[in-house]
Parts: C-alpha cells; structure tokens; sequence
C-alpha cells in the first residue's frame, strides 16, 4: 500500500514540526498580536513522532524534514534526530533552520548523521536581519553557516524569502554567494500564511528575481535529483554552489508535490496552503494500533488538493500560522 492521492501522485515525503517555538520574530512568521504558544502535553512526544514516521516508511515515505518553529530550541531534537538516522526505509533525513543556535548544535547534528540543512537567511546586512527577525543576531547566523560548510555539510542550502522593498535590494549579493561558496542559494515567494506583520502591496516573484540576478552571467539549468524539492536549479557559470526558485504562486508545482506535513500539535496536513488536517494525537493518546494509524495517513493523502487557491494576482490568506505548521 502506497500513499497515492486523488491525482496520481506518490506522496514519498514528510515534514515534521517538532515545536511551534521559535526565537526569532520574523516579519511574515510572527503575528503583531501576542504568539499563542502550545503546551507541553499540546506537543508530540518524540517517542510519537517516531512511531508515525515509522508507519509512514511501510506506506512509502522515503524522505525527511525537520523543521519548527525553530526545532533547535527543543531540548534533545540531537537525540531524535539520530534515531530518525537508525529507520530503516528512509533515504533522506535534512534540518531547516534558521541558524541562531546552529554554531552550537553542529557537531551534535553531524554525530547524529544528518548532512544537508537549510538555513533561512532574508538578508546578508546586519540592521536588516534585526529589521526583519526582530534580533541582533546576524553574525551568530552567519558564523554557523560558515562553521557548517568548513564541517563538510552538503549542501547547505540558504532560504530567502523575497520580500518587496525590504530585500530586493538583495537579490544580486545573494545570488553571488554563490559563486565562491557551494551553497545552493533558494529564492521562495512569498507565501500569505497566517496574521503577520506584513502589509499588502506587489508580490516580488520568481521571473523578475531570475531576471535581475541574470547581469552577473550565464544561469546554466540543473538537473533535479530523486530527493530534490520544488525548486527550478540553475548554476552560474563557474560558480561553486547555485541558485533557485520556488515558484510557490507564479508558476505552482501542485501537480508534482510530493509531501505531507505533521505539526507540532498533531496534526498531518495534506496541503501547506489549505487549512485542512487529519488528527493523529488523539489516537495516539488513545492506544490506537498501526493500522489505525495507516488509514489516518490514507485519509489525509484522500483529502489533498489538486492545488492551492492562491494566486500571485489576488492572494488568499491560509489562516493557520506558519510557526505553527512548519515552514
């Protein structure tokens, strides 16, 4: 038995939430009001999330995310992380961060045996990543993305969510990291999720952002891998690392993604941009057996949509919070 939705695609990849706390305050996460947090007994155990991981491989799961929140605040995420290391089925386990307390974790993640993280960065200037994060943390940031690529880890991908008129003066510096460094540089749409700090006004898309980085060469196409997500890969000439874009509103990849998502709070959701969730938590908690747990899995695949209900033009805002669901 396979997780195969309503449109004939093989749903091979979960992205696990292990907390909705985070701390930074970033401008399109946070909402102006007060943060509603979760309580401890609200939160999957780590015992939890395993056991559902392991259902999912024998449906086919073959590829890992944990996200948060920021999943490094949670007391013991090395020790999860190196029992994901020891299940059998899966091919790919990854961390997405956004390096605050990376510089410290490191070699625990390495001993863990995870070897790609991705690190969300929306700016190289110091005022502006406090600006946007809320914190004076930019340097911490960036001296753990460093200590990571002289520690092997490949590749180290750098999330930047292009935000008009407050990083698009950017986009240039960004995309030259490139060049000299083996980070896969990822430019992301921004994606109107939840009650945040940010205001309306034009969306800053991937073609434009393509075509401003264009001046500093030739962008070569790169060929996807099995284990790729949805990003559109190319490479500069000469370049050590490359460049990419998640179309998430211009051009959407509904019609090949290929995951599901489980929150902190229990929750398995078929879609990032729908609301809609299966409950995995209450049956857990009520000694549900594995197959029970199988069909909960079968249910939420039978419920994803064809494709969001966003569009670049006029977009519809997704009430639940990013921190929440995990980005």
């Amino acid at each position: 038995m396979k997780l195969i939705d309503p449109c004939n695609r093989h749903l091979n990849y979960l992205r696990i939430s292990v907390t909705d706390r985070c701390n930074l305050k970033c401008l399109y996460c946070v909402p102006r009001d007060q943060i509603t947090r979760l309580s401890h007994d609200d939160i999957l155990t780590y015992e939890e999330i395993l056991r559902l991981v392991k259902v999912g491989v024998k449906l086919g799961i073959t590829k890992l995310r944990v996200t948060g929140g920021e999943p490094l605040v949670r007391k013991g995420v090395d020790g999860f992380l190196a029992e994901l290391s020891r299940v059998d089925g899966l091919a790919d386990i990854s961390l997405t961060t956004n390096g605050v307390a990376l510089k410290d974790n490191l070699a625990k993640i390495k001993s863990a045996g995870i070897k790609r993280i991705n690190v969300s960065l929306d700016t190289l200037k110091r005022k502006k990543f406090h600006e946007i994060t809320g914190l004076d943390l930019f340097d911490q940031v960036w001296q753990g993305i460093l200590m990571a690529r002289d520690m092997g880890f490949y590749p180290i991908k750098l999330n930047i969510v292009a935000l008009n008129g407050i990083n698009d003066d950017e986009l240039e510096d960004m995309a030259l990291l490139s060049f000299d460094n083996p980070f896969h540089i990822r430019f992301i749409e921004y994606m109107p999720i939840g009650d945040s700090q940010m205001g309306g006004g034009p969306l800053l898309l991937a073609p434009e952002i393509k075509n401003r980085i264009s001046k500093l060469g030739q962008l070569v196409p790169v060929h996807n891998s099995a284990h790729d997500g949805p990003a559109r890969r190319y490479r500069f000439e000469g370049a050590s690392g490359e460049v990419g874009f998640i179309h998430a509103l211009s051009h959407h990849f509904c019609d090949r993604c290929n995951r599901l998502r489980l929150t902190a709070s229990g929750k398995l959701r078929p879609c990032l941009l729908s609301d809609h969730h299966e409950d995995v938590r209450g049956p857990l908690r009520r000694g549900c057996t594995d197959d029970e747990l199988a069909e909960i899995f079968f249910k939420a695949v039978r419920h994803k949509p064809s494709d969001h209900n966003l569009a670049a033009g006029s977009p519809v805002r997704v009430c639940g919070q990013m921190h929440a669901i995990g980005g």
